[in-house]
């Protein structure tokens, strides 16, 4: 009877998706957002490798920034996972979390095969990609890296490529091979060429390997890496289901991504230290991937009317081919035009060419230099206690919808330089305000006076609705004095 190999799913959640904005934001990124489906791409990725044949499934492990940690744990907490959560204080790409990762779970005997997946791509086809898997687990196992390479069906310019070597252990019946070179992303007629070669892949950020095989790799390849991210897991400590690793020394630990780290001396070309690093694999992957990387890549993966159109929420279009229309709130008409991009939010409208959309980013870029916020955060902020959405603001003045979760509780604070004004309406509130605390019930109110203690909780089985209006002379999220928080904010 065969041995199952002991996977430990890691989910890589650092991309900021600035080319799906205004869906994604810097605050609240692409992996979140439920695009294709219920799941978000980030569920969507845990939940794909369920149910691999051949392997036992550590549950999953994330490693993302700090700034989005509670949406995280609660889109995991949704699917019944009680994974862990690793938090990087900055953003080191793409092999130092990697490294966090394999130190997190290479300790003593254990040294399970790491299956490493960015949080952001969509896979249509899952039995065809778990069987993949399955293979890349016995080859990561007996000491490879595997990446898996996606079957081409265009010159794509957009990816990087893959060139496929000899064959590696034919006798398993899977189609490995050595990777004979990693190319980065190239113009067209050299993308043609590749397609008409037939040994080139497009590189999809996916591996597999043995903890302690990329911990070695490291060590050869970039020890500097290794030493930074040892002495920051040596610092690191839980914090509920968040294990936070030391900021000081993470700070000193250099930015690589995977393939630059490693993946690229492991082949047909190595560094001198060949001997001393574990064979480079490829396995080809059909299995309907996409890295959602604009909104053209997300039309073409959704389902189209027989005019090539894909619309969701409110949305009218009358004499419109290969267009794209999502809106999240108020109606979207469209009259005779192709070939479009329309995304809708409470904050912004963006209007495209589909062939366009890669340049969606300056426009992030432009809304940073500008200092505006829509190029950050949504008008709907998610907090761990619940969310708020800022539905009107003027001079010294602003209204938000807040909703607090049951048992959910906001830190107890003080303003500066607003005052605010409390409306329940729906729900039970527990405030506090100064040395009183007293209950709020629907279509009762309060007033909270500038520079008062103050907390909001729910004690009530059901969400608390209610209306803020904060009147003052600086009215931003800054202003937050905090004396006590459960969420270690």
């Amino acid at each position: 009877m065969s041995t199952l190999v002991l996977i430990q799913p890691v989910v890589l959640s650092g991309g900021s998706g600035t080319r799906l904005w205004p869906l994604s934001r810097e605050k609240y990124p692409k992996q979140l957002l439920s695009l294709i489906g219920e799941d978000s791409l980030l569920q969507a990725t845990v939940r794909r490798v369920q149910g691999t044949p051949g392997i036992e499934l550590s549950p999953p492990m994330v490693v993302c920034n700090e700034e989005y940690r509670f949406v995280i744990a609660e889109q995991l907490r949704l699917l019944g996972q009680s994974g862990t959560v690793v938090l990087e204080p900055f953003g080191r790409n793409t092999a130092p979390a990697l490294t966090l990762a394999a130190l997190s779970v290479h300790h003593g005997q254990a040294d399970p095969v790491l299956l490493v997946m960015p949080a952001d791509h969509v896979i249509t086809d899952v039995p065809a990609f778990q069987q993949v898997v399955s293979q890349g687990a016995t080859l990561a196992a007996s000491g490879a890296v595997v990446t898996f390479g996606i079957q081409p069906d265009a010159p794509e310019t957009g990816y990087g490529y893959i060139q496929s070597g000899e064959s590696y252990g034919a006798a398993d019946g899977t189609n490995a091979r050595l990777i004979a070179r990693f190319v980065e992303k190239p113009d067209l007629v050299t993308a043609q060429s590749y397609l008409a070669d037939g040994s080139y892949l497009w590189n999809s950020g996916l591996f597999m390997m043995r903890a302690s095989v990329w911990l070695s790799a490291m060590g050869v390849c970039r020890p500097d890496i290794l030493k930074a991210c040892q002495a920051a897991w040596d610092q690191g400590k839980a914090d509920a289901e968040f294990v936070r690793v030391g900021r000081e020394a993470f700070a000193e630990c250099p930015s690589d991504s995977i393939d630059y780290a490693v993946m690229e001396r492991l082949t047909g070309t190595k560094s001198p230290n060949a001997a001393t690093l574990p064979p480079g694999v490829v396995l080809p992957l059909q299995a309907g991937w996409s890295d959602v990387g604009a909104w053209d890549a997300l039309w073409q993966v959704l389902p189209k009317d027989s005019q090539g159109n894909v619309s969701q929420g409110d949305v009218l279009l009358q004499d419109c081919e290969n267009t794209l229309a999502l809106s999240e709130g108020r109606l979207i008409a469209c009259v005779g035009v192709s070939d479009l991009v329309v995304v809708e939010t409470a904050d912004a409208i963006l209007v495209s060419h589909k062939d366009k959309t890669q340049n969606v980013k300056k426009i992030v870029d432009a809304l940073k230099a500008q200092g505006r916020s829509e190029g950050s955060i949504h008008r709907k902020v998610f907090r761990p206690w619940g969310w708020y959405d800022g539905i009107d603001a003027g001079e010294r003045f602003q209204v938000k919808r807040i909703v607090v979760k049951p048992g959910g509780t906001l830190s107890l604070q003080m303003h500066h330089h607003r005052a605010e004004h409390w409306i329940v309406v729906s729900g039970t509130a527990r405030v506090t305000c100064g040395e009183k605390v007293f209950l709020l019930s629907e279509n009762q109110s309060t007033f909270i006076p500038l520079g008062t203690t103050h907390r909001l909780e729910n004690p009530g089985r059901v969400a608390l609705e209610m209306i803020e209006v904060q009147s003052g002379s600086y009215l931003g999220e800054d202003d937050i004095v905090r004396f006590e928080d459960v969420y270690g904010r």
